[in-house]
């Protein structure tokens, strides 16, 4: 944060992050540059929640070939995601970069933060290009109103791995200077090709001396965070009972009528765990045995 309070900057490397996105969903460098950023983004948000509870969940709903992506944050910025058509690899663009906006297509943002018991916060804006990083700048103006300059980058290797991933996250805050705004306005042009700075090797401490350049700021924490499923077989037997005993039966007997085994067989999209219920386990949902 500036000493002075106008603004703060949050910046993430998020190479590894990215690598196990590709692991788990065996992403094209497209889908890849697009889950990435949306990712990125992601756990810079979140790592503004409140309490331990909370978290925050991004759903990209574009109508371009990769279909709905969706990224989820705790309150320490880890993070876990999906993209709906993750094989879809589109031509360069004619400047030799990913064409993510295209991928993307045109579309909503919506950004949901549910804070443990109060109603979740819901805000919905249209994407500007796709492109992420400027879709969550307009989130920011158009839904909470807070200045926020996003840059996010995905470098993807001739291999298909994420070779140099990484954003930053700039907010001014209430009753900001003006001299601060002008000066982070002038240091957005050195945030142009942020995978580039994280290449060259640079830290986040590193490229946050790059955001706030002349600008006297302070570091009050460092995280580490990780692309992290919470799902577990209690939640999804949850989710089961929470659908009824009748539903389920009826789906049991037409994986019989099908041929196939009698069991319900639910897969995270997450992180692609397995989790199969048979029909003694539905019963016992239930208190039945």
């Amino acid at each position: 944060m500036t000493r002075d309070g106008s603004a703060r900057v949050h910046v993430i490397d998020a190479r590894a992050i990215v690598n196990e996105a590709v692991r788990i969903h065996h992403t094209t460098p497209t889908a890849t540059a697009a889950l990435g950023r949306l990712l990125a983004g992601v756990s810079m948000m979140g790592c503004m929640l409140g309490e331990k509870e909370d978290t925050l969940s991004v759903t990209v709903n574009g109508k371009g070939p990769l279909g709905k992506m969706i990224a989820v944050s705790d309150y320490m910025g880890n993070v876990r995601g999906y993209v709906q058509e993750p094989g879809v690899n589109l031509p360069l663009k004619p400047n030799g970069k990913l064409d993510v906006g295209g991928a993307v297509g045109p579309g909503t943002l919506t950004v949901v933060k549910d804070m443990g018991g109060k109603e979740p916060y819901n805000g919905t804006v249209p994407l500007v290009s796709g492109e992420i990083a400027e879709d969550l700048t307009a989130y920011y103006a158009n839904s909470e109103q807070v200045p926020t300059l996003c840059a996010l980058g995905v470098l993807v290797d001739t291999d298909g791995s994420c070779r140099a991933a990484g954003g930053v996250l700039v907010q001014l805050l209430p009753f900001a200077a003006p001299e601060v705004a002008e000066q982070l306005e002038k240091n957005a042009a050195l945030l142009g090709n942020v995978s580039a700075l994280f290449d060259r090797g640079l830290s986040p401490k590193e490229i946050a001396d790059t955001a706030m350049t002349g600008i006297d700021y302070d570091v009050f924490d460092t995280l580490d965070v990780a692309y992290r499923c919470t799902c577990s077989r209690r939640r999804i037997a949850a989710a089961l009972h929470s659908i009824g005993e009748k539903k389920l039966c009826e789906m049991l007997a037409e994986q019989v009528a099908e041929g196939k085994p009698e069991q319900l067989t639910v897969n995270c999209h997450f992180c692609g765990a397995t989790y199969d219920f048979t029909k003694a386990d539905v019963a016992a949902l239930f208190g039945k045995t």
